[in-house]
């Protein structure tokens, strides 16, 4: 769905097919300022829509939240789709700092503090419960708050899934409005229109959920980053790094044996205790914990570090690490399942791997990756401006149920290029 008209009249993705001469596009692409690009990518879409955004319970929408995926896929999403034109109403947190048309408060600091104490979220991983003070009071204010704004033909979007279970079935009931789970990364879904951020977790929940028939309406579009929060570094210094929450099911255990291997210092940073998940007294010496990495923090170990390592021993949903890392020209190490094969370019971005061999490999050639490949593959594909097009096509589709649905003509239609892969 993206029509890019800029330089000559030529089309966004001519230019990038090799058509027109691309110095231009790259230097938009892999340069800049993040609010360019949203000129540069036009649409054929028409309407304007209206968004009820509702936040995490347990969060607060802003950056310092940067350890929590989902609270920051709602501060992106409202925001570039607010610079697309759409009508944004944020429901969350009294503190939260949000680009949007209305805030709406439903949790508060009184609120937080009777859920969670003194509970230090930066120490451990985020505290929180369906059935917690702040999850039920989120739900039974949400519900009355939503009501007296909704329009008919709103969307309304649950990012936390379930943590929004009891507004989302009284929405339901009112029938105005199309509810939809805008980033799923997690297994229990439940909602008739789904966005999963990879095919991965798609077919995943299709498995555990025993669907042998997938939904026309269940569609795939992946995370998504403000580049303007990251740095770009050719030039790297001697370390490897691991970024996130502090566990062995994200293999830290592994980076630390690996990097113990091949004599080369490791950097840790997140959420968690690290002496207790790995059970052990102290670290050993090639390995250096830094605590939390806020924005700042986190922006200057991705963009130094000689390789991002991120081991998951699971089903990655989508692990955006890796793409902040390639954002930032940093090669990733990741096993050869889960969300990595749609967004590591083996070889060319990083490696996937699945031995202890391979992974120690990988670790002394990073250097063959270049750097300039990781940002303009990972801008391409990822940042708000490209992903803010996929989520207008699927919504438009959707809008489409108040008409004909399925067999809507659009009429302004003009390419289809909303699952293109923008090569590097």
């Amino acid at each position: 769905m993206i029509v890019g008209e800029d330089i000559k009249g030529i089309r966004l993705f001519d230019m990038i097919n090799g058509e027109e001469d691309i110095n231009d596009l790259e230097k938009r692409l892999c340069d800049y300022n993040d609010d360019s690009l949203y000129d540069f990518f036009l649409s054929n879409i028409k309407e304007k829509f209206r968004f009820h955004v509702l936040s995490l319970p347990h969060t607060v929408t802003r950056e310092d939240y940067c350890a929590c995926a989902y609270t920051m896929k709602v501060l992106k999403f409202c925001k570039m789709m607010k610079k697309r034109g759409h009508y944004i109403i944020h429901y969350g947190h009294e503190d939260s700092v949000v680009d949007c048309d209305e805030h709406v408060t439903l949790i508060t600091n009184k609120d937080m503090e009777k859920a969670y104490g003194d509970f230090d979220w930066k120490k451990n991983f985020f505290k929180h419960s369906l059935q917690d003070h702040c999850h039920i009071t989120f739900n039974e204010k949400g519900k009355k708050e939503i009501k007296n704004r909704l329009k008919k033909k709103d969307f309304v979007l649950p990012f936390w899934g379930k943590g929004a279970y009891w507004i989302v079935e009284d929405i339901k009931k009112d029938g105005r409005a199309i509810i939809v789970e805008p980033g799923i990364g997690y297994h229990n879904s439940w909602c008739d229109f789904r966005i999963y951020e990879s095919y991965a977790v798609l077919h995943h929940t299709m498995g555990l959920q025993n669907s042998k028939k997938p939904s026309w309406y269940h569609c795939v579009v992946p995370n998504y980053f403000d580049i303007d929060n990251f740095e770009f570094s050719a030039e790297k210094e001697d370390y490897f790094l691991c970024l996130g929450r502090i566990s062995k099911c994200k293999g830290v255990h592994i980076a630390i044996q690996a990097t113990e291997k091949i004599g080369k210092k490791l950097v840790v940073a997140g959420q968690g205790d690290i002496l207790v998940e790995l059970g052990v007294s102290k670290l050993p010496e090639h390995v250096e914990y830094v605590g939390y990495a806020d924005m700042d923090k986190r922006k200057k170990l991705l963009k130094n570090a000689k390789a991002l390592i991120l081991l998951s021993d699971y089903v990655e949903p989508f692990g955006g690490t890796a793409v902040e890392a390639m954002i930032s020209g940093t090669p990733v190490i990741v096993p050869d399942w889960g969300v990595f094969h749609e967004t590591v370019m083996h070889g060319l971005t990083g490696y996937r791997c699945r031995t202890f061999e391979q992974i120690c490999w990988a670790a002394e050639n990073c250097d063959k990756i270049n750097p300039n490949d990781c940002r303009n593959w990972a801008v391409k594909n990822y940042c708000c401006a490209r992903v803010s097009l996929m989520y207008e096509e699927f919504f438009l589709q959707l809008y489409n149920l108040w008409e004909k649905g399925w067999y809507q003509e659009n009429k302004n239609r003009k390419e289809l290029h909303w699952l293109d892969k923008i090569m590097p």
